[in-house]
Order: structure tokens, then sequence, then C-alpha cells
């Protein structure tokens, strides 16, 4: 199991200097709006993924008016202690182990897992594709080695293309060297990356659908359908075939860049039909299949952060997450709300809780 045992904040978010010890399976932040419950937990997230999870801007991390901030963590993992420090600093970033720095940032990233639910991921089924794919892509990038290197080789090269396609517009060459390269590189990439999307769906889908049962009480099928390009033939046929369309628009209009999910309910697609009710529940069976795909693939428990979800949710659908997330299946747990007292009526008088209350 993952457990963070401590906590340090330096000139983070709204923090000048802050320490806080976490000594209990489920830690509940209280205090009033503003006061930094949400960031203290962005931080914990921060610790595992070295960045935020609200913003992808290190700098709206830093206290305002300073030029850096220090986040310092000290994890147990299997009976071993590790303090882990992130720290950012005019536009650089250094993480270390136990004071040893990493060569890369991403040498971090699968060592520690957390999953956060957040009200704004509501955007997950309402919003466009871009931010299911950046979901998906933060699940595989933790398990999987090779796929992060691969999505991030795929980003660099998919610019170029598109630099190359720009180009084109301004001076038109008739030396193809360079698309091909472009094209070979994406083919390669592309194809792994939609390997490892399409087994993750596989996998993930029957673990989805057992969460939702649980949340609704069985009322309802639903489903995650993955859409890609890919799967109407081999990338590199699809980008020739697609060239003069690219030349036109000056981008690259084909590609695993462009995958989608579907999330379906009885047949139908949840973002059109789906009541606020469902998409809640779809939403928290998302995170919590997140969740048991994580400690099945790394083989130990992450960390639950729930923000402010006792506002959300209806006392029925509560009480079933309470229940999934008091099971054995579930390690530690850390939670903002602005009431104490309902967060001890919600886990029950015998709960291991502790509390954290920002002033």
């Amino acid at each position: 199991m993952n457990t963070l045992r401590k906590i340090t904040l330096f000139q983070f978010r709204n923090y000048s200097t802050a320490g806080f010890e976490f000594n209990a399976p489920v830690t509940c932040i209280t205090g009033l709006n503003g006061s930094g419950k949400t960031n203290l937990l962005d931080a914990v997230y921060y610790l595992c993924y070295t960045k935020s999870y609200f913003s992808a801007y290190q700098q709206n991390s830093v206290q305002h008016g300073v030029d850096g901030f220090r986040v310092e963590g000290l994890f147990t993992k299997d009976d071993r202690t590790e303090t882990i420090s992130c720290k950012w600093k005019q536009g650089k970033k250094d993480i270390t182990a136990d004071g040893v720095e990493y060569e890369r940032p991403t040498d971090h990233i699968g060592k520690y897992a957390a999953v956060m639910i957040a009200p704004d991921d509501m955007e997950l089924v309402n919003e466009g594709s871009e931010g299911r794919r950046r979901w998906v892509d933060s699940i595989l990038g933790q398990v999987d080695r090779e796929y992060l290197e691969r999505l991030m080789q795929y980003q660099r090269v998919l610019l170029q293309r598109n630099a190359w396609l720009k180009m084109q517009a301004l001076k038109p060459s008739p030396d193809s060297v360079e698309l091909e390269y472009y094209n070979e590189k994406l083919a390669s990439d592309g194809t792994y990356i939609y390997d490892k999307r399409r087994i993750f769906i596989n996998q993930f889908v029957p673990i989805l659908q057992s969460f939702y049962q649980r949340l609704s009480g069985g009322r309802e099928q639903v489903t995650a359908i993955y859409e890609s390009d890919l799967a109407k033939g081999s990338l590199e046929k699809l980008l020739k075939q697609g060239l003069e369309h690219d030349l036109r628009l000056q981008r690259t209009l084909r590609g695993v860049h462009k995958d989608d999910w579907d999330f379906v309910l009885n047949g139908l697609p949840l973002k059109q039909y789906g009541s606020q009710g469902q998409k809640k529940s779809f939403l928290f069976a998302l995170k919590l299949a997140q969740y048991a795909y994580l400690s099945m693939e790394q083989g130990h428990l992450p960390i639950l952060l729930l923000d402010d979800i006792f506002e959300k949710l209806d006392q029925q659908r509560m009480e079933a997450l309470l229940n999934i997330i008091k099971g054995p299946e579930f390690g530690q747990v850390i939670l903002t709300d602005t009431h104490a007292e309902r967060v001890r009526e919600a886990f029950g008088s015998s709960a291991d809780i502790g509390f954290i209350h920002l002033q």
C-alpha cells in the first residue's frame, strides 16, 4: 500500500510554510471555502505525479508574489519510507527521492499513485475528446514506461509534421523525404499507442460496469467504446490518403491524437441522454475503476483523493460510494469537506478518521 505520512509545503499556492501529518487511514481536511483544502489535496497529487491536477501551468502552483515553490512528502511503501521532494523555480523543476535527483521527472511516474475525484471532473463526460485522451494517457503512462515514451515522441513528431504542412503553404517543396520520415514515425508510435489503448479498454470496461452497478443499484447498463482512425487501417496509409486535406488545413487530421471514448448508458450516448445523477454515478464509477485498474497493474493501493464530494452527491449515491471505499480494496483516503461532523456521521463513529482543520 502507498501511504503518505507527512507533507510540507513551501510557497505552494496559498501556503507560505505549512506541514501536516496523516496518521489515520482516512483523513478529512476541513475549513471554510478559500482556506486551502483543495490546494492541500493538489499538493499530495503533485508529489505523486510532479504536476498539478488542476492546472497545466507550473507557475499557477506558486504562491502569489514569489518565484518558486517546494512540496515534500514522507511516503511508506511495503514497510519502507522515502522522502519525495518536488521543487519548481523560475521554470526549472527538480524531483528528488531521499535527496537523490531523478535524471528526468518522468522517471518518478508510476512509483506512487493517486486518484483524484473533483467537481470539475464532470468535463470527462460532458466535454470534448481531449480530456478523455489525457485521462487514458495518464493511466497508461503510469503502468507502461514505453507507452509514456512513445506518446511523448508521437506528440513531438506531430508538431514537426504540422510545422512542415504550414511551411508547404508558404513555400511548397517537391522533396518528400521529410514527410515520409514523419509519417513513418507517427505510424510506428501511433500503432503502439492504439494497441495499448485497445487492450486497456477491453480490460477496463468490466471493472467500470461492476462499479456502476454497485453505485446505481444495478438499474442500468453502461459501457465505453473506443473510437480510433486506426480501426479503419494502418496509420501510414491513412496519412498518405489524407495528405491533400492535411495540406489544405495545415494540420494532421488523422491519428491517435484524434481518438475518443464514447460513454454509453442503456445503448444511448450518456452525454446527450444521461441525467445529472446518472452522469455523476458514471463519473464516480470511472474513477473507482481507474483506482482498481492501477492497483491491479501496479500491485499496490493508490491514495484516493476526494475533493468536496459530499456537496455533489445525493444520500443514496453517497452511501453506496462510502460502502465501496470503506472496503478492503481501498487504501488511504484523503478528503475535503466544510463540515467535520458530516464526515464523522458518514463514515460511522467507529471509523479511524484523522482531521486537519484549516483556518
